[in-house]
């Protein structure tokens, strides 16, 4: 691969070997308390952000069993020397943990053993309950009690489930969660989304801020959605090579082809393109025009869509037929393209070079029908299915652990797939699966896969390996769908494929400002 820096992600069993090898090294205990100290500058951070202090404020914690609970409460233990008013709400009272559970209380904050009971629901909501006089902190109500009033927490923190947790929240963790009306935190995962596959299968938290401990997981990555920005928290782990990273952006920007002082158009890739036809040329000047925004080389279209092109694209070198197009250093075949007999003939043709060939839509339909056409290529082969396409090609959907399926189709096929989606995956087989987490779903518009492929074999044509390839191309793919998407208002505003193969040329500047710096 691409020389690149990675940033891994570790699976639930993963993070628990390296865990038992840091308790091997430094005392016991002290591994939960430096995440829960980092959790807890999170969520000062987060105060002074959103609340403008820190003194004052009112934070509950939703406490599961288990070190995930741990976590939360010796997090509330140090929110509680910085002065926040901190309430931990028990799920499960005779399991939390003892040594987080004594640590709260001894710094004063304010524990609630019946999730269910008002007080506790008081802590989430903020809407007033009668305590005893002694508990109150509001003067009032009838006589034996006081009415305390209703302002809620600033913050909640999500310490219900961690790593080892399965399946959506429980009934009573989910009813609490469903009236929280103040950002969650979550202490390393939501709650209720699986930590290796991000699989959501009911009740979920969605928090603004997760932070994670130790180590990234998949879920990070694979369910961004619910994860809101994520912060890690180191903890001294000795972790493996990963078998799921993404490529850290700034490697991007440095690896992008960009032309040497002995470069020409030759030199720097040709990239050949069939696609469209007279009848769509959309998909031929999307896909051309992601390959030509892509790199200063050369890019030759083959098809009856040429004149469309041209319209578009003066650059191109355009010719009827494959045969006709001259010399390329890669091929994409597929968007618009057809799936008759012409078409298959032409897939075929492409297939039989040595050169790296991106294989998208229409592509993909034929070789579900014959898969023999890639049967012992050497060359680099690029599928670029989504869900349904991939579907078509296995006879199955990947959900839900989608780095799974992609994993076992490229080794299966022997090719390099890339899985479209928010988190598009890119597995080639003996090398770790890559994550591109787009940060948004402004891409999800016709004709944006497109614009991909054309990008993806520009890349190719460059000499690009095909995974670093995919993946850059995933990554440069979704910050122009972002940049089109904001480029008239700063929350964002619905885009079709020609904006963002228009913002192309933005994206690769930006990712290499970023590797300059």
């Amino acid at each position: 691969m691409h020389d690149s820096a990675l940033r891994g992600y570790y699976t639930a069993d993963e993070v628990r070997a390296a865990e038992a090898e840091l308790f091997t090294r430094v005392p016991a205990g002290m591994p939960m308390r430096r995440a829960a100290f980092g959790l807890a500058e999170v969520v000062v951070r987060e105060l002074r952000e959103r609340t403008g202090g820190v003194a004052g404020r009112s934070v509950t914690l939703l406490v599961g069993s288990g070190d995930n609970g741990g976590d939360a409460l010796w997090a509330g233990s140090f929110l509680r020397r910085r002065g926040v008013a901190v309430d931990a709400v028990l799920l499960a009272p005779e399991r939390a943990h003892a040594a987080g559970l004594a640590a709260l209380r001894k710094a004063g904050g304010r524990v609630h053993a019946d999730a269910a009971g008002e007080r506790a629901r008081g802590r989430i909501t903020g809407d007033p309950v009668r305590e005893p006089a002694a508990d109150a902190r509001v003067r009032g109500g009838a006589a034996g009690q006081r009415v305390r009033g209703g302002a809620g927490p600033d913050l909640v923190v999500d310490g219900i489930v961690g790593i080892s947790g399965r399946g959506p929240l429980r009934p009573e963790a989910a009813k609490l969660v469903a009236e929280v009306r103040v950002p969650i935190i979550a202490a390393d995962l939501p709650s209720g989304v699986d930590a290796d596959t991000g699989a959501v299968g009911g009740p979920a938290v969605r928090a603004a801020v997760t932070v994670a401990f130790g180590a990234y997981k998949p879920v990070h990555a694979l369910a961004a959605p619910y994860c809101g920005r994520i912060e890690l928290v180191p903890i001294g782990l000795r972790l493996p090579e990963p078998n799921l990273a993404a490529l850290e952006v700034e490697s991007i920007g440095a690896g992008w082809p960009v032309p040497r002082s002995t470069d020409d158009k030759y030199t720097q890739g040709v990239t050949g393109v069939c696609a469209g036809s007279a009848t769509y040329p959309g998909a031929a000047i999307l896909c051309t025009g992601g390959a030509v925004a892509a790199t200063s080389g050369m890019v030759r279209y083959a098809g009856t869509g040429a004149a469309h092109v041209l319209e578009h694209f003066p650059e191109i070198i355009a010719a009827p037929t494959i045969s006709e197009t001259g010399r390329v250093q890669s091929w994409v075949f597929g968007p618009g393209a057809g799936t008759d007999a012409a078409a298959h003939d032409r897939l075929a043709q492409i297939l039989a070079t040595d050169l790296p060939v991106v294989v998208d839509a229409d592509g993909l339909t034929l070789l579900a029908a014959d898969p023999g056409l890639i049967t012992g290529r050497a060359a680099p082969t690029v599928l670029t299915p989504h869900a349904g396409e991939f579907a078509r090609l296995t006879g199955a959907d990947p959900a839900p652990d989608r780095v799974a399926a992609v994993r076992k189709l490229a080794d299966s096929w022997q090719v390099t797939v890339l899985l479209k989606g928010r988190a598009t995956l890119i597995a080639t087989p003996g090398r770790p699966v890559l994550v591109n987490e787009a940060g948004g779903s402004w891409a999800a518009t016709a004709g944006s896969g497109d614009v991909l492929s054309g990008i993806l074999a520009a890349l190719l044509a460059a000499g690009r390996d095909p995974a670093w390839s995919a993946a850059a191309a995933a990554r440069v793919h979704a910050l122009a769908a972002n940049l089109a998407a904001h480029a008239s208002s700063a929350a964002g505003a619905p885009i079709s494929a020609t904006p963002l193969q228009q913002h192309i040329r933005a994206a690769i500047g930006t990712l290499r400002e970023l590797s300059a710096r």
